[in-house]
């Protein structure tokens, strides 16, 4: 295995609830109120849908707002993995990484461990647009029992929300979190903050139609039939778990690019709590792509 290479669920689509869109000649977040679930390939116009995303419309009437999901993972801090972040917005990549105690940031001499007291009271990483930043995996459909979607966010609705469920939900379950039908559901909320206007997030419950104690019942008897089958659950969470602690940032340099360009925008006028993908501040610099775009044209007329 190479080391510094962080080993992470294979990841086959992603889920949003907000994109990024272009206007006046500029690439800016946007929020929405509705899942959208996307392949990992994009075009001019943006994330190429996946299939899934127009099954699951066509069985919910309106808007996308649940999404039916499993975990890979009975240990709830594999499902959702959630840090502050500071990333260099001229190449996507992250050089500050911590979760309130401890921090690994990216300096001259390599990767130094560093007291992190928080993004409020961080001089280095406050003014320079340290967020929490979770990423959540989940199996959506039968397709691949390994694959999994990935929801990003830094929202602290979001990631406080589905922290406490999937701890909730392993305790009442026995450690059988993985065996759970559940699903992701969007809710709305009102804060002084959005100016009394809604924000979204994402929430974690039992699938509607059914009720605790028969999904209960059900992780109960599926976990039993995996164990018949010799499925081993400890393993792959123990293998999971090494592969997360093999590299030194999770991201790869081509992922946080994109991340960057949807969570991280330089500068924002909405302060509100929800954060999954900022109001776009209409004079901002310029982004991450337009710079690279930038780069590459300069280097193309010097090579020219």
């Amino acid at each position: 295995m190479l080391k510094g290479l962080a080993i992470t669920p294979p990841v086959i689509g992603r889920i949003s609830i907000g994109r990024v869109v272009e206007k006046n000649g500029k690439r800016l977040p946007e929020k929405d109120d509705q899942f959208t679930l996307t392949t990992q390939v994009q075009n001019r116009d943006g994330w190429m849908l996946h299939p899934l995303n127009e099954s699951l419309r066509k069985a919910t009437p309106g808007k996308l707002r649940s999404i039916p999901v499993r975990m890979l993972f009975n240990d709830p801090n594999l499902n959702l993995r959630a840090e502050y972040c500071l990333f260099d917005r001229d190449t996507g990549r992250p050089i500050c990484v911590g979760n309130g105690e401890r921090c690994k940031r990216v300096e001259q001499d390599g990767i130094a461990i560093l007291p992190c007291p928080s993004p409020d009271g961080c001089q280095f990483g406050g003014p320079g647009g340290c967020k929490p930043y979770g990423r959540l995996n989940v199996i959506v459909g039968n397709e691949d029992e390994l694959g999994s979607f990935v929801f990003r966010t830094t929202s602290f609705n979001s990631i406080r929300t589905l922290a406490a469920r999937l701890l909730y939900f392993s305790a009442m379950s026995g450690n059988r979190l993985a065996c759970l039908a559940l699903e992701l559901k969007l809710r709305g909320k009102s804060t002084t903050q959005s100016y009394r206007s809604a924000i979204y997030y994402v929430d974690l419950g039992i699938r509607a139609g059914s009720s605790l104690e028969a999904t209960l019942t059900e992780a109960r008897e599926l976990d039993a039939r995996r164990k018949s089958a010799g499925f081993d659950q400890v393993g792959l969470d123990a293998a999971a778990k090494q592969g997360f602690g093999n590299g030194t940032f999770e991201d790869s340099p081509e992922e946080a690019a994109a991340v960057v360009e949807e969570f991280f925008p330089e500068a924002t006028h909405d302060r509100s709590e929800s954060g999954d993908a900022g109001k776009p501040d209409e004079a901002r610099p310029p982004g991450l792509r337009e710079k690279l775009e930038r780069k590459a044209a300069l280097l193309g007329g010097t090579a020219a």
